[in-house]
C-alpha cells in the first residue's frame, strides 16, 4: 500500500500536479504539509489523479481545500485521471465546502476614519455592559454568600489569599520602603532651602499614607495577582474546562471568581498597610541619615500627621480590589478559543486595570477633597 505523496512536474503542456498512493484522513499528517506548500503562479495547471488506489472523506476535503485556494489566487485547475467514486466523492465534498465570506471593502479617507472611530466606540459600549453585568452577577453572589456562608470555597479562598496575599509581602514591602527612601531625599533636597527639613516627616507621612502606599501596591497588584487571574481562568476558558463546570451545574461564578474578588479585597488593606509601614521606615532611615532627623524626632512628628490620611488610604484599598479582581476575571471569560487570545487578554487586563485604579484613585481625592477631609 503505497503512501499518498504530491508531486509537481513541468511538461510541454504546462504544470502538472499529480497526486498518487493511498489518501486516507489516518495518514494526511504526512502530506497535508506538501499540499499547503503548492505554489503555482497563474495560468492553468492539470491535477492527475490516475494514481490515487484509495480515497476517503478526509482525503477529498484536502485536494477540495487545495483547488479552491489554487483557483483563490489566480490559477485555474482541470481535474484528470480520476476514477468514478473518487470523482463522486469529490464533488460532494466540493459542493459541500463553506463558502469564504467576501472581504470587506475598507474605508479610506474621512469616512473610513468616522467609521472606524464609530465601531470602536459600539465596541466599547458593548464592553462596559458586558463588564456592569458581570460586576452586578459578582456581586450578587457575594451577597448570597454573606447571607449563606456555608456557601463559600474556604479552601480555594485561602489558597488565593496565600497567592494574592502572602507571597506578595516581600515585593510590596521592598516597594514601599524605597518609596519612602525617594520621598525623604528629594524631600530633603527641596526643604533645605527653605530650612524647613522636619517637615520632611509631613510630607513622607501624608503622601504615602493618603495616596502612594496604597495606590503602588494596587498597581503592583495588578500586575501581578491580576495578570494570573486571567491567564489561569483564561487558560481553563480555552480548553473547555469552564464549559465543563456549567454542564455539572456548578456556577464559575460562585466557583472561580469569588473566592479570588474575596482574597483580593481581603488582602489588599493588608497589603497596603505593610506597604505604608515600610515606606515610614524607609523615610524615618533616610530622613536620620540626610537630614539629622532622629527615630525619636520622626515618631513625635507622625503622630501629629491626622490619622485620616490613615483611613483614607485604607477605605480606597476594598475598591481596588474588586476593582482589579472584576476586570481580570471578566477578561479571562472573553478569551477566544487560542493561547493567543490568552495573550491578549492577559495584556489587556493588567493595562484597564492599573488605568481604572488611578481613575478611582482621582475620582476619591476629589471627593474627600471637596468633603474636607
Amino acid at each position: 500500500m503505497a503512501a499518498a505523496e504530491l508531486t509537481v512536474e513541468e511538461t510541454p503542456d504546462g504544470p502538472v500536479l499529480r497526486c498518487a498512493g493511498r489518501l486516507l484522513t489516518r495518514s494526511l499528517d504526512a502530506v497535508e504539509q506538501s499540499f499547503a506548500e503548492a505554489r503555482l503562479k497563474g495560468g492553468t495547471v492539470r491535477l492527475d489523479l490516475s494514481g490515487m488506489e484509495a480515497m476517503d472523506t478526509g482525503g477529498a476535503w484536502l485536494i477540495a481545500d487545495l483547488i479552491r485556494r489554487l483557483e483563490a489566487e489566480g490559477t485555474k485547475v482541470q481535474m484528470e485521471g480520476a476514477s468514478q467514486p473518487h470523482a463522486a466523492l469529490l464533488e460532494t465534498v466540493m459542493e459541500s465546502l463553506p463558502e469564504a465570506p467576501p472581504e470587506e471593502a475598507r474605508t479610506e479617507g474621512f469616512r473610513g476614519w468616522v467609521e472606524r472611530i464609530g465601531e470602536s466606540m459600539a465596541a466599547s459600549g458593548k464592553d462596559s455592559l458586558s463588564i456592569l453585568s458581570f460586576l452586578g452577577e459578582t456581586l450578587a453572589k457575594l451577597g448570597g454568600s454573606l447571607i449563606r456562608p456555608w456557601r463559600v470555597r474556604w479552601p480555594a479562598l485561602v489558597s488565593q489569599m496565600q497567592i494574592v496575599g502572602f507571597s506578595a509581602v516581600p515585593i510590596v514591602a521592598l516597594m514601599g520602603f524605597l518609596i519612602g527612601i525617594v520621598l525623604a531625599f528629594q524631600g530633603a533636597t527641596q526643604l533645605r532651602q527653605f530650612g524647613a527639613e522636619v517637615f520632611v516627616v509631613d510630607l513622607i507621612a501624608i503622601s504615602i499614607l493618603r495616596e502612594l502606599g496604597v495606590l503602588l501596591t494596587a498597581i503592583i497588584v495588578a500586575g501581578r495577582s491580576g495578570s494570573a487571574f486571567t491567564a489561569s481562568l483564561g487558560a481553563m476558558k480555552v480548553q473547555e474546562e469552564i464549559d465543563a463546570m456549567r454542564t455539572l451545574s456548578l456556577d464559575p461564578i460562585e466557583v472561580l471568581v469569588l473566592p479570588r474578588v474575596l482574597a483580593l479585597v481581603i488582602m489588599l488593606p493588608i497589603l497596603g498597610f505593610i506597604a505604608n509601614i515600610s515606606g515610614l521606615i524607609g523615610g524615618a532611615l533616610m530622613s536620620w541619615i540626610d537630614l539629622g532627623v532622629s527615630p525619636g524626632m520622626f515618631t513625635t512628628r507622625l503622630q501629629d500627621v491626622d490619622i485620616w490620611h490613615l483611613a483614607i488610604g485604607m477605605i480606597k484599598a476594598p475598591f481596588f480590589a474588586v476593582l482589579i479582581g472584576i476586570v481580570a476575571c471578566w477578561q479571562a471569560f472573553q478569551v477566544g478559543g487560542s493561547s493567543e487570545s490568552v495573550g491578549r487578554r492577559t495584556t489587556a487586563s493588567v493595562v484597564q486595570s492599573i488605568f481604572a485604579v488611578i481613575v478611582i484613585d482621582a475620582l476619591f481625592s476629589i471627593f474627600f477633597a471637596k468633603m474636607g477631609v
